[in-house]
């Protein structure tokens, strides 16, 4: 029996949406069987959609705060970006200047797709992954952050 959720319509396998806030547009994604997920999680799933930049901002300062771990996805990020084939495509990209340019770097990171699935709802499952990118439609390198319900961080990993 499907379920039709307020937000997000008929449940089904897949729903997409753009949303942009400030200057990023961002893909919405919401993977969800009807038989596995609960009301619940889908108004959670809501929740996210309209706390975007909420949730980008604390993201993005839990980025800050792991620059200073060698062995980080952050670093290996950066490391990677700055250093790496696409390295003049994201110099370009970095649109601020604090004076510390792995900072600046993340701060001009674009919000590129969130992936929701409320069908993991449990304390330290994958609720969401934040995809992020630097010039994102010139580099192929991503910094994703995947919380759980609670918007605690269950993961950070970089893909190149």
């Amino acid at each position: 029996m499907a379920i039709e959720h307020d937000y997000f319509g008929l449940i089904g396998d897949y729903w997409s949406e753009r949303k942009e806030y400030g200057d990023q547009d961002v893909e919405v994604v919401l993977d969800a069987d009807d038989d596995t997920v609960s009301t619940a999680s889908l108004d959670a799933a809501a929740g996210m959609v309209g706390e975007l930049e909420l949730i980008d901002d604390e993201l993005r300062s839990s980025f800050v705060n792991q620059i200073d771990s060698g062995g980080s996805a952050v670093m290996r990020f950066l490391e990677a970006i700055l250093n790496g084939e696409e390295a003049d495509a994201a110099h370009s990209a970095v649109n601020r200047d604090s004076g510390d340019h792995d900072i600046d770097v993340l701060r001009s990171l674009s919000l590129v797709r969130v992936d929701l699935r409320p069908d993991a709802d449990g304390p330290g499952e994958v609720f969401a992954e934040f995809e992020y990118g630097l010039a994102p439609e010139d580099t192929e390198a991503r910094l994703v952050a995947s919380i759980d319900i609670g918007r605690e961080i269950v993961d950070v990993r970089f893909d190149a």
